[in-house]
Order: structure tokens, then C-alpha cells, then sequence
């Protein structure tokens, strides 16, 4: 059984990456209208794949016997200054992503949740790799610079991001 604490705070984890996912719908809004629709697709992807991370939250919450509880989501940002600085943003969240998931992790094991604990492990994993694929694409901006061409070629390629 969690404890309350425990139950909160997952609960709040599983609204924030509700949240996350309406935070990419937006960058993919802005992407689309600044017709990179790579971009915006990739976006797209990650608002699923955000999504599917709240879904994992909530699935965990109830095998646990406990409620999910929703949180209000945030209405999200739709314009950006340029396609590097929403990347930046969304590096900036992951960020904060990885923080949270450690924070939980924390709190599991001075509760000596060892099940949650190693139901987190998936997320702290996932995060290495969440933060990587944004850095490696804003590096790769960072090189393009104002380079229309590599701008268009990196949008094509990032419209083949597979779903997950």
C-alpha cells in the first residue's frame, strides 16, 4: 500500500506528465505553423509518448489499490522565438522531469518503497534518453545556425521519428 505521501506525489508526477504532453502539443502547434511539419510531427510523438508516461503513473497508482487523482493541466505556450529556442525549452523541462523522477525515487527509498522504487527505475532510465534526443537535436541547430537549408533537410529528417 503507498502512503499518502507517496500516493500524492505520484499523482502530481502523473498530472505534470499529463502537462508535459500539452506542453509539446503547443511546440507542435508553433512548429506547424512555422511549417517545419517534421518538427512538428516529432513533437507530436513526444506529447504521445508524454502521455503514455501520465498513463503509466495512473495504471501504477491503481495496481497499488490507490486513486488517481487529476490535476488542472496548464494551458500550454504556442509561440516561441525560433525553432532552437523550443527545443532549448523543451530540454529545460526534461530537465525538470528528471529532477522530479529523482525526487520521487528519494522519497521511495527513505519510505522503503522498495516496489515504487523499482517501478521508477523505468523513468529514471527514460530520462537519460529523453534529455539526449533534444540535446542531440539542438546541437544540430546550433551547427545549422541561420542556414535555411539545413533547417529544412533537419525538419525532414526529424518528421521520421517512429512512434513509440
Amino acid at each position: 500500500m503507498l502512503s499518502k505521501k507517496m500516493h500524492k506525489a505520484l499523482n502530481e508526477q502523473m498530472t505534470f506528465e499529463l502537462n508535459s504532453s500539452y506542453i509539446y502539443l503547443g511546440m507542435a502547434s508553433y512548429f506547424s505553423q512555422q511549417n517545419l511539419n517534421g518538427m512538428a510531427s516529432w513533437m507530436s510523438k513526444q506529447a504521445q509518448e508524454e502521455w503514455a508516461h501520465g498513463m503509466k503513473f495512473k495504471a501504477y497508482v491503481e495496481e497499488r489499490l490507490a486513486q488517481a487523482e487529476y490535476g488542472a493541466l496548464d494551458k500550454p505556450a504556442v509561440k516561441y522565438d525560433s525553432p532552437l529556442a523550443a527545443f532549448k525549452t523543451a530540454l529545460k523541462h526534461e530537465k525538470t522531469v528528471t529532477g522530479r523522477i529523482h525526487k520521487l525515487v528519494d522519497q521511495a527509498q527513505e519510505e522503503k518503497d522498495h516496489a515504487t522504487v523499482s517501478f521508477l527505475k523505468w523513468f529514471v532510465d527514460e530520462q537519460v534518453e529523453e534529455e539526449s534526443s533534444v540535446d542531440r537535436v539542438i546541437q544540430r541547430l546550433e551547427q545549422i545556425g541561420d542556414f535555411r537549408p539545413g533547417l529544412y533537410f533537419l525538419d525532414s529528417e526529424l518528421g521520421n521519428r517512429p512512434a513509440e
